[in-house]
């Protein structure tokens, strides 16, 4: 059918809203629609991610908005709470949806199909796409997709959106869908006692919610009536006291006509609907005996064991960054060669002076010194994209959800955790699926330990100028178990932490176990994998490359200022002139704080420009030194670092003990001002905050402290 030809030319852009439980290859599917036309952000006033998206069938404009996975329009979380609010209408993203594309796993159609129902029940016009019925197909679930849809009324494109198979009919379903007004579809239809006691409550939501279909508004008094949930979610939409007093009484009104009636009203909803799934399953699924036994219990059984299943995630992260170190040496040293001719070329074209050096020695050195360490951070997102998709990240959820417990906190503290490797801010943010607040403050506090990806090019600086090139048994370099160590450094200082917090708050275990459903195994899709990896390093680019930027000006600036001049025919060196200037005036007023921990006066720039981000450390030295190293044309941050003399001692200034505290100092430190502005906004308070600051800081320093004097002591300096 030529979709053209029936869509009204009255409308040429459509909005439609991709649902879907998790873990149903949602992403798959709006990757698939969407390609690389895709936004990110935060919802206005929150902090839950926002996903949209472009795309085209024929000359209509679609915009896609992936709200986030949910299990029932019964909100338990904020992300639950958007999502459900979008779909009733409750939200300003809900103003003109044309159409709802619902994603659905087949092979836990029973589940899915209760979200589904509910849905179809508010009246907006929905699309399927039915994916995964490869994985059904294996667990010898069959299922008849014509019957489905003529049990539904509802159109169902079966899909496998990680190959992209089943695509096009489904944007041909969509295109469809907006030509012609909804048909008649099936509703949940409750028994006629149940109508009745509902019929009051649903004439105070008709006076109250006019904006609702009537079918809505009998799909909300039914969820009213069956939990306290629903009534406590409505009353925050609603916003009206007399309003609520008004619904309280009804809904309990309601529930005492259904106890006279003999119907238990505790659940009533969840009932009715699988009683209608039951019927929908029975009509159009059927089940085969598989006699081959289940690969990713199997698989399982290893990754997930409670000793080995750890001793594995340990020697796959050593795998990766083995290869981080070695597979992006070749892209770093291509960037490096052509920020290094970049700047040559300027230096034999351009006329000595202010504007060759604030390019130079300020932009070009500033953030070129960042972008060479850009292969490595794509590397390392590559890895956590292709774990992601395989399922494994789940089952290392799954396993720290022990440890979790142990230190007294929620399992659900395990996601926001793993995304703070990542970047903290967006694992702060993750936090709101914690439904207790000690728990939920206790994670935002620790979160900042885990080693986010700003932190890799300090790291790598480091790592790479002074640890050896050695190999451990053959098959590691001491390199990249040294990045491990950093990375467990930080995992263990986060659960020695939570642990004071548990005596300090006085948290109880838990006594619940973390829920989560563990997705298939299946092969990542190299294409999805690499263009989330694309975004991110566009993101790293824009966002870090900014303030990179900025702060190299800044801070060329300040190192070139005031401009020292020869005197009674004595020439000041390019090293004396920094060492005079705003910056090293500033850095030698600190260096005595820090001397100790074995930093000096250009550290401690590094320490306070990194405020804004930690990776700025890279380029402020690359800054400082660029400006000393005077008109050369080749310039490399490792061998300036190596080679940088005490002009008194003749010693090195940096060894591999300095390198080692600093290296502590940044896995415990909180050097991030966007992480203290996010801790700010999801505590509301300045309180948390400025702990937060002052204890990691404070632990940052003791470690580097007795690492430094320790290992002079021991005779390693």
């Amino acid at each position: 059918m030529d979709v053209q030809s029936t869509i009204s030319l009255q409308k040429k852009t459509f909005k439609i809203v991709l649902v879907g439980n998790p873990n149903t290859g949602k992403t798959s599917v709006f990757n698939a629609l969407t390609g690389l036309r895709q936004r990110v952000g935060n919802y206005p006033g929150v902090t839950v991610e926002k996903k949209s998206g472009i795309f085209n069938i024929d000359d209509i404009h679609i915009e896609l908005l992936d709200v986030p996975g949910l299990y029932s329009l019964l909100p338990k979380s904020l992300d639950d709470k958007i999502a459900s609010d979008i779909v009733n209408g409750f939200h300003p993203e809900a103003q003109g949806i044309d159409l709802v594309i619902f994603v659905a796993d087949a092979s836990n159609l029973n589940r899915n199909l209760y979200l589904l129902t509910q849905i179809v029940d508010t009246g907006l016009p929905v699309v399927v796409a039915l994916n995964m019925l490869d994985v059904a197909e294996k667990q010898g679930v069959q299922i008849d997709v014509d019957a489905l849809r003529e049990s539904l009324q509802i159109p169902i494109a079966p899909v496998q959106a990680n190959k992209e198979i089943g695509i096009s009919d489904l944007k041909n379903m969509v295109g469809q869908a907006l030509a012609h007004v909804q048909r008649e579809v099936r509703h949940l239809n409750p028994p006629e006692p149940v109508k009745h006691c509902l019929q009051p409550l649903i004439d105070l939501l008709d006076d109250e919610l006019t904006t609702l279909s009537p079918e809505s508004r009998q799909s909300l008094s039914l969820r009213l009536v069956s939990s306290d949930v629903a009534y406590t979610y409505l009353q925050d939409v609603i916003d009206d006291e007399a309003m609520s007093k008004k619904l309280k009484t009804m809904i309990g009104e309601a529930r005492k006509a259904l106890s006279t009636q003999g119907v238990d009203w505790h659940m009533l909803e969840t009932r009715l609907r699988y009683d209608w799934i039951d019927e929908l399953v029975k009509a159009s699924v059927k089940v085969k005996p598989v006699t081959q036994a289940d690969y990713s219990d199997t698989i399982d059984k290893i990754l997930t064991h409670r000793f080995l299943g750890p001793v594995i995630f340990i020697a796959l992260f050593a795998f990766i960054f083995q290869v981080i170190f070695t597979w992006a040496q070749y892209p770093m040293d291509l960037i490096q060669a052509f920020m290094d001719g970049l700047g040559g070329y300027l230096s034999q074209h351009m006329a000595p002076g202010m504007l060759r050096s604030l390019l130079v020695d300020g932009v070009i050195a500033g953030v070129g010194s960042v972008l060479v360490f850009l292969p490595q951070i794509l590397f390392l997102f590559f890895f956590l994209g292709v774990l992601e998709d395989s399922g494994y990240m789940a089952r290392v959820a799954f396993m720290m959800d022990r440890m979790m417990r142990a230190m007294g906190l929620s399992g659900r503290s395990v996601i926001p955790l793993l995304s703070s490797f990542a970047c903290a801010v967006p694992g702060i943010m993750a936090t709101r699926t914690i439904r207790d607040w000690r728990d939920r403050l206790v994670t935002i506090m620790i979160a900042p330990f885990m080693s986010c990806s700003a932190r890799l090019p300090v790291y790598i600086l480091l790592i790479g100028t002074f640890i050896p090139q050695k190999q451990v048994l053959g098959i590691l370099s001491l390199q990249s178990l040294t990045l491990l160590g950093l990375y467990l450094l930080g995992i263990i200082m986060a659960g020695v932490t939570a642990l004071l917090y548990k005596k300090f708050f006085k948290v109880k275990p838990n006594a619940a176990s973390f829920i989560m459903e563990l997705p298939a195994y299946r092969l990542p899709n190299i294409k999805w994998t690499s263009l989330q990896m694309w975004t991110r390093a566009k993101v790293f680019i824009k966002d870090a490359g900014g303030i990179i930027l900025a702060i190299s000006i800044v801070l060329w600036f300040l190192a070139s200022f005031p401009r020292a001049v020869d005197t009674n025919g004595q020439s000041v060196s390019a090293a004396q002139k920094i060492e005079n200037s705003y910056a090293g005036k500033f850095g030698k007023t600190i260096e005595p704080l820090i001397k100790p921990l074995g930093f000096d006066w250009k550290i401690g720039i590094g320490l306070i420009t990194s405020f804004a981000a930690r990776e700025v450390m890279v380029s402020t030295l690359s800054t400082i030194y660029n400006l000393e190293d005077g008109d050369s044309q080749s310039f490399s941050l490792r061998r300036a670092l190596r080679n940088d003399r005490n002009p008194e001692t003749g010693k090195p200034v940096y060894t591999l003990l300095t390198a080692l505290s600093l290296l502590i100092y940044y896995v415990l430190a909180c050097q991030c001002m966007a992480t203290v502005a996010i801790v700010k906004r999801e505590t509301n308070s300045w309180r948390w905050p400025l702990i937060m600051i002052v204890y990691m800081t404070g632990m940052a320093y003791i470690f580097s402290l007795v690492v430094f004097q320790g290992g002079q002591l021991l005779g390693w300096g």
